[in-house]
Parts: structure tokens; sequence; C-alpha cells
């Protein structure tokens, strides 16, 4: 009987965690999707007018978002072979765990002042996209490294074993044997991470700026990156546009449906690269 009781309340929690999101998401994409046309996902948005798009802000979210994955990839993925495979137990080992679940702690308005100090103001980019995306970066860096670091230690020794005996260095059992078996791990860590990061506004409001281009897309790393969620809180706090609710709800269900696709673009890669994995290792 009690564990008849204890399954229902596991059922239970489950169902009301997927009924919450549930609500969420049916609620905005109500709100949001009759908003969404092809001139509001390319169009220029407008400061006074109705009518306005986001076009700008939509490419500057992803372009932004590559950078600083391209520039927190390399880094994670470095730290994390270190620590699970040369660094051991020591001293260091502990400080750069250390280091790396405060970063995780600090919150991102934090991580903003810093990059605006660092970025904006010592190094002169100002508000760019390159500040913005290096500020991301220090967001980034906390998950990925751990994600990277537990994925490496859950490949079983006898794989490693098994490659040194056949000759290998230990770099080459690392980068042809752990790592390929440890990549959907890693890809779900960079697809929360990518999830993450185009919903942030706090840092890039302080690094990127609430500004945009005049030509769509505009690669100029040295430009203003307004991107989508910064957007949103631009038209709700300060915006004159007579139509910001409408840009809200939209950028709200364009939001949900970009990262829904994002995740969904690298999950089903990562579950087809684990199930073939499995399959040979039998």
């Amino acid at each position: 009987m009690i564990n008849h009781l204890a399954t229902a309340l596991m059922w239970g929690a489950g169902l009301l965690i997927m009924g919450i999101l549930a609500v969420f998401l049916l609620y905005i994409l109500y709100q949001g999707v009759p908003v969404l046309s092809w001139n509001f996902i390319t169009g220029r948005s407008s400061d006074i007018t109705v009518g306005g798009g986001v076009g700008a802000q939509f490419f500057n979210s992803f372009y932004i978002l590559v950078l600083s994955l391209l520039f927190s990839i390399p880094v994670a993925i470095g730290a994390g072979v270190y620590l699970a495979e040369y660094a051991g137990n020591s001293r260091l080992t502990d400080i750069i765990r250390l280091s790396t679940e405060s970063l995780a702690t600090v919150p991102s308005i934090v991580l903003g002042l810093f990059g605006m100090i660092i970025f904006v103001n010592m190094l002169g980019v100002g508000f760019s996209i390159i500040g913005g995306s290096l500020t991301l970066m220090l967001l980034n860096l906390p998950v990925l490294v751990r994600v990277t670091e537990e994925s490496i230690r859950t490949v079983p020794v006898s794989y490693r074993e098994a490659s040194l005996a056949l000759g290998a260095t230990k770099w080459q059992t690392i980068w042809r044997v752990v790592l390929p078996n440890a990549l959907p791990g890693i890809i779900t860590g960079i697809t929360l991470t990518a999830g993450r990061a185009l919903g942030e506004t706090a840092i890039l409001i302080f690094t990127a700026g609430t500004t945009v281009a005049r030509q769509i897309p505009n690669f100029d790393v040295t430009a203003a990156g307004e991107t989508l969620a910064v957007h949103m809180w631009y038209v709700m706090a300060v915006g004159l546009v007579p139509d910001r609710m409408e840009i809200a709800n939209g950028i709200g269900a364009l939001l949900i449906i970009t990262i829904l696709a994002f995740n969904l673009m690298f999950t089903i890669p990562g579950q087809l690269l684990q199930k073939k994995l499995s399959a040979g290792k039998h």
C-alpha cells in the first residue's frame, strides 16, 4: 500500500510539473502566435509607429549566441578534459572546481556590470556584439565545464584500457575514444546553455546595448546588438510604441518556438548518436 501511494505521489508530481509547463507555454503561444508574421520576424523595429518588426533583434540573438559558444566551448571542453583525465585529486583541482561553482552562482546582472567595466569601458569596445558575447561566455562556462567533466567520467574505464593496450597515446585515447562517447552528454549541456543564453537580458543590456544597426543582417562585431529578450524588456519598460503589448507577446512566442526548435535540432542528433554508440558496444 505504501509502495502504491509513493508511486502515485511521484506520478502526481511529474504530471503537475508537466501541467504547469503546458499552461505556461500554451498561454504564451496563444497570445503571441497571432502576432507572428513574415514582416514581424524580418522587419525593422520601430520606436513610435505601429507595425514594427524584430528582424535585427532576431539575427543578433543568434549571432551573439554563436559567438559566445565559439568562445566558451573550447575552453569548457579543455577544462573538463583536464579535470576528468589529467588533474586527479589535488589542491589545484579543488580550486578550479570551487571557481567554477562560484562563477555559476554569480547573478547575471553582476556579470553584466563586470562585462561593462572590463569590455565596454576598460577595453573600449563599447556597447557591442563582441562585448556581449564575451560576457555571455562567463555565463556559459560553469555549466559547460561541469557537464563536460561528468560526461567524460561516465565513459567506462575499460574503453581507455583497451585503447591504451592497442598502443594509442593518452591524447589519442581521449580524442578518438573518450570524447566521441561523451559527446551526447556534452551536446545536452550545450543545448541547455544555448537555451538559457537566448533568453538572457541583464548581461546584454549592460554590454550589447539596446539599439541595433541599420542593415539586416549586420556581421560587424563592434556594432550594438540588441537581442529579442532585451527588446522585449525595452518596449515594455521604456518603449513608446503604441502596440508594445503585441510586440512583447510576439517576441515571447518567437523565443519559445526558437528555443524548442534549437533544442530539437541538438537533442535528436544527440540521441541518434547515443543509440549508434550503444549499438556499437554490443
